[in-house]
């Protein structure tokens, strides 16, 4: 009996140890999942029993081919530990690896990110995917730790994360043309972007209001087009500021932004308006005008009249000219030339447009401005690269009420081209890709952010799906991404335009990589706060509203 008591004594006792040891078990994963805080949502997480101590004594291995990753790691280490990291051919501490055997798992920019009791492990079939997989640890830090001297070693908890984006094409634009913003304010964007995997910085340089890019064979573009007398104080206003506004790049500083860009793994691509939005050159070379009258640089937003005189072939010159300099400058494969907004008016009232139109078979302005954008697509593409547009480069008019249109074009887009959507309905994507063009998806409604928080809160940007709903699924691969549009004319400082952005572009960046299954508003929201006190710390200026 007393040995029955015993063996019940030391049954209980190794029971009860064992829920002890199961609750603990529980806790710790609770503890490390609540550590855990990536934006964007990896595609899966999956939580060890115990942690990793990060001290500043830990060594860098990394497979050759990655020493703008090893610098990167080096620089944010130090940061925390006031110490730069020695680098160890010992598989411990933080190693980084490529294995080309992961791209047709993970494709060139997913990644594997393991943190064990011998070291943290970041694992990628290319540098993009290893850099990506950085972003990922560095949100494991603590949020002060590339600002204050980490007193003691970091606990990191046991980690594997497996990850790679929804979409190739995740993209943010900056409108520099409205207002000018300098070389320094890019570079702080593309940090951002980087912290939040986007891959593809949208750079508006051109429009009516200001000519921003140096081009050495035209340099009255600059000279006069990148500077305005005054500026329009709000929409449909007289008033105005009362000062002028000017700025444009030199092509060296457009190649230091590039090498930084790249640094980051963030390809620039380079909008260049035409045949709309064209003040600003016209201004700068009469000549180029549909309207034949001399302009001045606008000081006033919304859709001008005059256009670039495209049936004139030494305007074409003109813009090809400009267009070898932009490709000589810029290594990503797409070239912007925007395409929206522009007003017909001019070519129906231009004796030479209309001759040109006759003589070239063209019934309306929507024809000829479709044809001359296939003389564009089809140099942009003999030169190696690639031509995006607005939705208007397909040929329909989307500034009709309701969205109705009064005239289709029968002339047909070039097949290369790449369809920028941000206006119209939505079958229109339908149509563009059932017809085998690429789209990058930035329905203004949902993603520019120069809309009020009122109109365009964090929560609908967050619910945007490129893939419109009822797409058939054959297609969805058409659907390369998406974009989100800060356009300035009515955000003249850089806390205006920061307020605009932030928080909403990590909710884009989620949008653009985050599978839609692992998308959850709430979590989001609770990571926020984490990334929110980084921008604190950084000095970034964010609305703190709903």
């Amino acid at each position: 009996m007393k040995l029955l008591t015993a063996f019940n004594y030391k049954k209980s006792h190794l029971l009860i140890l064992l829920l002890f040891s199961l609750l603990l078990f529980h806790k710790q994963a609770l503890i490390a999942q609540d550590q855990v805080q990536i934006i964007p949502q990896p595609s899966s997480i999956s939580y060890g029993n115990g942690s990793y101590e990060l001290g500043d004594k830990v060594n860098i291995q990394a497979s050759e081919d990655l020493e703008n990753e090893v610098q990167f790691l080096s620089a944010l280490l130090e940061k925390g530990f006031t110490k730069t990291p020695k680098l160890s051919k010992k598989k411990k501490g933080i190693v980084l690896t490529l294995d080309k055997a992961l791209k047709n798992e993970l494709g060139e920019e997913g990644y594997t990110l393991s943190v064990k009791k011998k070291g943290i492990f970041i694992t990628a079939s290319t540098a993009t995917g290893v850099f990506y997989g950085l972003q990922s640890f560095r949100q494991l830090l603590p949020v002060d730790f590339e600002f204050h001297k980490q007193e003691k070693a970091i606990e990191i908890p046991f980690v594997e994360i497996t990850d790679k984006p929804r979409f190739p094409w995740r993209a943010f634009m900056l409108d520099v043309s409205r207002h000018f913003q300098g070389k320094e304010v890019v570079k702080n964007i593309l940090d951002q972007m980087a912290m939040l995997k986007m891959n593809t910085f949208h750079w508006h340089l051109t429009d009516d209001q200001g000519w921003r890019i140096e081009i050495k064979k035209y340099p009255r573009l600059t000279e006069i087009g990148s500077k305005r007398k005054d500026t329009q104080l709000s929409r449909k206003s007289e008033e105005r500021v009362g000062k002028p506004h000017e700025g444009f790049y030199t092509q060296s500083e457009i190649k230091e932004i590039l090498a930084y860009a790249e640094s980051k793994h963030i390809t620039v691509v380079p909008e260049i308006e035409m045949p709309g939005h064209a003040t600003a050159a016209i201004a700068a070379y009469s000549w180029l005008s549909s309207m034949g009258l001399p302009q001045e640089v606008s000081v006033t937003f919304g859709k001008l009249d005059d256009s670039f005189n495209i049936a004139d072939p030494e305007v074409v010159s003109f813009l090809t000219d400009v267009l070898d300099e932009v490709i000589n400058l810029f290594p990503g494969q797409v070239i912007h030339i925007g395409g929206d907004e522009v007003n017909f008016k001019p070519w129906e009232d231009s004796k030479i447009a209309q001759n040109f139109m006759q003589k070239k078979g063209l019934e309306t302005p929507i024809d000829l401005q479709v044809y001359f954008t296939n003389q564009i697509s089809n140099y942009i593409d003999s030169r190696g690269k690639r031509m995006m547009g607005w939705n208007e480069i397909m040929g329909t008019d989307i500034h009709e009420d309701n969205g109705e249109t009064k005239a289709e074009a029968k002339q047909k887009l070039a097949n290369s081209a790449i369809v920028h959507f941000w206006k119209g309905d939505l079958k229109l994507i339908n149509e563009a890709v059932a017809e085998g063009y690429d789209v990058v998806n930035s329905n203004h409604w949902d993603t520019y952010l120069d809309y009020t928080y009122e109109r365009t809160p964090l929560s609908k940007s967050y619910a945007f799906n490129p893939i419109p709903e009822g797409l058939n699924e054959e297609y969805h691969s058409k659907i390369l991404g998406t974009g989100a549009q800060m356009w300035s004319e009515w955000i003249p400082t850089v806390a205006s335009m920061q307020q605009q952005v932030f928080p909403r572009l990590a909710a884009y960046a989620e949008v653009g990589w985050t599978a839609l299954e692992n998308k959850d508003f709430q979590r989001f929201e609770e990571t926020m706060q984490l990334i929110k006190q980084r921008w604190e710390f950084m000095g970034i200026r964010f609305y703190n509203g709903n």
